[in-house]
């Protein structure tokens, strides 16, 4: 039989060599810019305040807190103030809180059944708003200064009855005698907020001219004088508070410097809200009218 012929095998294909790349050609050394001098350490930024940081001067005078430490008892009472306060847009306002209280002989109730106690409580509780020691001085007067004292957070429970019985004799109602007593203390304060009295009385005083002179003379001093009255609404003595509520201005007085609400025959029944915003009626007009006057800073 015939050989098979041999199947031809393939050429290898020789490999193609890859063309050399040519390297670049050498440029110049990059330019190398000069390091910055060094300069003072910048001072790190001030951390924000935490969003509900209230404003120095957006702030009551004593904090809740250190008035839980200080007075519990007023807690409720300073709420129900602060509250008033700012309602009237007076939060953060300063004032020196005065506490002037009737010592005549038709009062004598109403420091027995605690009437005229309370009364410096709620002065109190306003005052821890207003009043950075959130002290109050108290001046007693009957037919003339019965005494001058104090109280505060530290010593208020029972001080009014104690103070009241180491007075003695209950005379007669002389407004302008406590009057001159406040403006007195106000001067040698060194106080440059305005004061705000809360003047109460059972009836109108007896020398009458002499009260309305020392309201018309003080009206060029930031002091606020607001009249409480206790006892009868229709009493005839009343009529004169309302008087000196609405002596004229610029006539009697340089601005209207007083207001005056009736408390009742039984001024405690009131609760400490309406108190408060019958206290504030008045008193964020004058400081208005005050500033504008010059009267009262800021």
């Amino acid at each position: 039989m015939p050989k098979p012929k041999p199947i031809p095998q393939p050429h290898p294909v020789p490999p193609v060599e890859p063309e050399p790349v040519p390297e670049p050609a050498p440029g110049p050394d990059p330019v190398r810019k000069p390091e910055p001098a060094p300069g003072p350490t910048p001072e790190p930024a001030p951390a924000m305040p935490p969003q509900d940081e209230t404003p120095a001067s957006q702030s009551p005078a004593i904090s809740l807190q250190k008035l839980e430490t200080r007075a519990p008892g007023l807690v409720s009472l300073y709420k129900e103030a602060g509250a008033s306060l700012e309602k009237q847009g007076l939060t953060g306002q300063r004032a020196a809180v005065y506490l002037v209280l009737d010592r005549s002989g038709s009062m004598r109730e109403f420091y027995k059944n605690g009437t005229v106690q309370h009364l410096a409580e709620q002065a109190l509780g306003l005052s821890a708003h207003l009043d950075d020691d959130g002290t109050v001085p108290v001046v007693f007067f009957s037919t003339d200064v019965d005494g001058v004292a104090e109280v505060d957070l530290g010593n208020y429970e029972g001080r009014i009855e104690e103070l009241h019985s180491s007075m003695g004799h209950m005379g007669r109602t002389n407004y302008h005698w406590a009057m001159q007593a406040v403006i007195e203390h106000y001067k040698k304060s060194g106080s440059t907020a305005p004061a705000f009295v809360i003047f109460q009385t059972d009836g109108g005083p007896y020398s009458k001219p002499a009260a309305e002179r020392a309201l018309c003379e003080s009206s060029n001093l930031p002091i606020f004088w607001q009249f409480v009255a206790f006892g009868d609404p229709e009493g005839k003595g009343f009529d004169f508070l309302r008087k000196l509520d609405d002596l004229p201005v610029p006539e009697k007085r340089v601005v209207d410097n007083a207001g005056f609400f009736h408390a009742g025959r039984d001024p405690k029944s009131l609760t400490d809200a309406q108190l408060y915003a019958e206290l504030m009626v008045e008193f964020p007009d004058w400081l208005k009218e005050a500033r504008a006057a010059g009267i009262v800073e800021g």
